[in-house]
């Protein structure tokens, strides 16, 4: 009986031991549940499937990727005969949407035909908040690792996104990011995005930890950088919008941030209801929605653009004026690329459906009066009425914006209002833009799709 009953008290032993041993996993679990996962420093990193009570990543600022131009390299010396940005440091500020405590970048190589090596990249809040000054905050400077590691390479073709990094970002602020490139790009293939409207800086030498770069080379551009994302709480989301250069913003105001796109932002974060929400510009002069222009045709670059950014949840499709301006002013002609460009719209609504995300038309501005798209026989004119009464009709989109109507001449619909335009009756002024972003409805973004 002695030792039967020996056995049952350490039998007993252990039951109570993997009982303990249960319970402190499973409150470990409920604790890295409630907390959210961590990255190697101790901070909340991972993203979370959207819908979920998690806090996740959420883009806030975007540039489309281009191939650069010639007329829009950067100048001698920082391009050479075979290299661009051989030992030269690149200062850019970038408006950011919603904001958040920990940060990471994306760079792009999407057009580059070798590798980009980048030998140091720091962030920094620009002097007085402003965009577009070469100068920082004293003392706001923070080196970005990529891996751990103080430089990285961004293989042909692709982007790299850096660590997470613990930095106070405001919602509506601006950021200064600085690259340096001790070795350059070995060739002349160089990704950006011109239509920056922002003043960016390049010096010769590393300076990414300077508060200032006097006697800097200032450009109108925005090379490598494509992305900035915020840790953010589970309510928050972005809308992507994808345009033409009515979105990228010629006729705003450089260093003024008062593309449509911007106003919105300022829309959505003076109400409670939308103040987590971010706006990804995803537009670029000249571009195209069935045919390559100024960068790639919207269906070939949806996936890179908004299908695969992080934390989209709406899409506002605001471009279709390049592909009517561009086909022959003929009635054969205008009829071809009306229906492609119905069928195109289709296809992206369903393409981002696939990915829960609602998809808003947005209907094309008078062109009437321009001395490129303005024909005299009026068949181009005819073929956006055909596109917006589609747009306003069909279905197909999840709501409808309707640009058109803002913006228009009540007294010649063709036209663009006098007061709007930024002289060649196609492109908008800071009031026209300021117009179209007042027509956009808050209530299509105050539920976030999952």
């Amino acid at each position: 009986m002695k030792a039967v009953r020996a056995v049952d008290v350490v039998g007993a032993l252990k039951v109570v031991r993997a009982l303990l041993l249960g319970l402190a996993v499973t409150a470990s679990a409920v604790v890295a549940l409630a907390e959210g996962p961590r990255d190697a420093d101790g901070k909340e990193a991972a993203a979370a499937p959207a819908g979920s009570s998690a806090r996740h990543w959420v883009n806030t600022w975007t540039a489309m990727p281009q191939l650069t131009e010639p007329g829009n390299m950067p100048p001698p010396p920082f391009t050479e005969e075979r290299a661009v940005l051989v030992d030269t440091t690149l200062r850019q500020t970038v408006r950011v949407s919603t904001g958040g405590e920990r940060v990471r970048l994306r760079f792009s190589n999407a057009f580059g035909d070798t590798a980009l090596p980048l030998t140091a990249v720091s962030v920094a809040l620009p002097l007085g908040g402003r965009a577009g000054v070469s100068a920082v905050e004293p003392g706001s400077h923070r080196r970005v690792t990529f891996a751990g590691r103080a430089s990285a390479t961004v293989p042909v073709g692709a982007q790299l996104v850096s660590d997470p990094l613990g930095f106070g970002l405001a919602p509506g602020s601006n950021l200064t990011v600085t690259a340096y490139l001790a070795d350059g790009q070995p060739s002349t293939a160089l990704t950006s995005h011109p239509g920056s409207r922002t003043t960016s800086y390049l010096q010769k030498a590393d300076h990414t930890l300077d508060e200032d770069l006097p006697g800097a080379t200032a450009v109108n551009h925005w090379y490598l950088l494509s992305d900035v994302e915020v840790l953010s709480g589970p309510g928050a989301a972005a809308v992507a919008v994808v345009g033409d250069s009515l979105t990228d913003g010629r006729g705003s105001t450089t260093n003024g941030n008062d593309r449509w796109t911007d106003r919105l932002l300022d829309r959505l974060r003076a109400h409670p209801a939308t103040g987590e929400v971010a706006v990804l510009n995803q537009a670029a002069g000249g571009n195209r929605v069935l045919n390559d222009g100024l960068g790639p045709n919207v269906l070939a670059r949806l996936d890179r653009d908004v299908l695969s950014r992080s934390g989209v949840s709406w899409l506002v499709v605001f471009e279709g004026v390049n592909d009517l301006g561009t086909a022959a002013a003929t009635p054969a002609a205008q009829r071809g690329v009306t229906t492609e460009l119905l069928a195109a719209y289709e296809q992206i609504v369903v393409r981002a459906h696939a990915q829960g995300i609602r998809v808003y038309g947005a209907t094309l501005t008078p062109f009437g009066g321009n001395a490129l798209y303005d024909d005299p026989g009026g068949h181009r004119e005819a073929a956006r009425q055909e596109v917006n009464t589609w747009i306003r009709t069909s279905g197909q989109f999840d709501a409808v914006v309707d640009f058109d109507r803002a913006v228009r001449d009540p007294g010649d619909p063709r036209r663009l209002r006098a007061a709007l335009h930024d002289g060649d009756w196609l492109h908008l002024n800071p009031e026209g833009y300021r117009t179209l972003a007042a027509a956009v409805p808050l209530r299509l973004f105050r539920a976030r799709v999952g």
